[in-house]
């Protein structure tokens, strides 16, 4: 499909009507191959745990080119990535930065390449990479137009983030409140056996948590726990083992 006949995706509708990040970053790398229809490949590379991985691509070639760059942690992909600025490769053969790289993507077909930074300068930093046969094969192409797709990028990986960050939050705050829970019914035991208030109740069971060094949750629960079983023979009150 040539440039000028290719309509971008509506990017609202693009992220309401794909199921995960992956499935929206996908149709991006393959919206961009049909923006440069002289491109042979193209991915998308993201920084995480602190490696770059590429986590889609279309055509041809991109994940071997990524990957010879990851290996020798240097090329115009991870330059993109890290310096958050567009990375231009006219022709490999007279590149003389990023050590072999240049002379492996030669090797392999690819003379020109472009990178685009995608969240740059955030814990999910990237990179939008294409890859081409001939010398500056991106002159004809409409870089404006891939620029524009890899700030959606950027914007999906921020809401994909804050969803993330969302869950984790909630999945923190439902562990605490069970927590509080299993501590406030622990409390009621110790108040009832002991006839004394609820802070006293509580020193009591932080105490006995210091002292067997588990955490204060972990004991309450255990306390909790014991309720339903058959209480001792000899009518002991049910306590925290010292």
């Amino acid at each position: 499909m040539g440039d000028e006949t290719y309509q971008s995706p509506d990017m609202t509708s693009l992220l309401l009507g794909t199921d995960s990040l992956e499935q929206f970053l996908q149709v991006l790398v393959e919206s961009a191959l049909a923006m440069a229809s002289t491109a042979h490949g193209v991915g998308i590379t993201l920084e995480r745990q602190h490696r770059p991985l590429t986590v889609v691509s279309a055509g041809t070639g991109a994940p071997d080119l990524d990957e010879a760059q990851y290996g020798q942690d240097d090329g115009p992909c991870l330059e993109a990535l890290r310096t958050g600025h567009e990375i231009a490769v006219k022709d490999m053969l007279g590149e003389e930065r990023w050590g072999p790289y240049p002379a492996y993507a030669a090797a392999c077909g690819t003379r020109s390449s472009v990178s685009f930074p995608v969240a740059a300068r955030t814990h999910t930093a990237g990179a939008l990479n294409l890859y081409f046969a001939k010398v500056a094969g991106f002159a004809d192409t409409d870089l404006f137009d891939l620029r524009t797709l890899a700030a959606q990028a950027t914007g999906a990986i921020a809401l994909a983030q804050r969803i993330a960050d969302a869950e984790e939050y909630a999945a923190d705050l439902q562990k605490a409140m069970e927590s509080r829970s299993v501590i406030d019914q622990a409390i009621g035991v110790i108040m009832a056996q002991q006839r004394c208030s609820a802070e006293e109740a509580f020193t009591l069971l932080r105490k006995a948590s210091q002292r067997r060094n588990i955490k204060l949750r972990h004991l309450c629960a255990e306390l909790v726990a014991n309720i339903g079983r058959k209480p001792p023979s000899d009518g002991r009150t049910l306590r925290p083992r010292p």
